[in-house]
C-alpha cells in the first residue's frame, strides 16, 4: 500500500511540474507583432528624412504615412539591403543601416504590415 502512495505522489508531482512549468507558459505566449506606428514610423523619420518626409523639405516619394510604406515595402527593403556603392542604395549619402534596423522592416512585413 505504501508503494502505491509513493507512486501516486510521484505521478502527481510530474503532472504538476509539466502543466505549470515556466517553459510551457513562455511557449504559449507569442511575441507581439510589429505595427507601423510603434515600430517603423520612428525608424523612417530618423533614417529617411528629409528626403522622404515632405514636412522636412523632402522631394522624393513620401514615406511619412502607412499607405505609402505598405505599398513600397518590398522596394524599401531591397534598397536598404544594398551596399553603399550599389545603384539605388538607401539611405542616400548616409551610412548603411544596421542589420537590426533592416530586420525591423522585414519583421513588420512578416507580421502582416499592421498599422496600429
Amino acid at each position: 500500500m505504501k508503494r502505491y502512495y509513493v507512486l501516486l505522489l510521484l505521478i502527481a508531482t510530474a503532472v504538476i511540474f509539466y502543466y505549470f512549468s515556466s517553459a510551457k507558459k513562455a511557449a504559449k505566449k507569442a511575441p507581439p507583432k510589429m505595427v507601423f506606428e510603434n515600430s517603423l514610423q520612428t525608424l523612417i523619420v530618423g533614417n529617411c528624412s528629409p528626403c522622404h518626409i515632405p514636412q522636412k523639405g523632402g522631394q522624393k516619394k513620401s514615406y511619412d504615412n502607412y499607405a505609402s510604406v505598405k505599398a513600397d515595402i518590398d522596394e524599401i527593403i531591397r534598397r536598404i539591403e544594398l551596399n553603399p556603392s550599389d545603384k539605388g542604395y538607401m539611405p542616400f549619402k548616409r551610412e548603411k543601416l544596421s542589420d537590426s534596423t533592416v530586420a525591423v522592416f522585414k519583421q513588420w512585413k512578416a507580421d502582416g504590415m499592421l498599422e496600429k
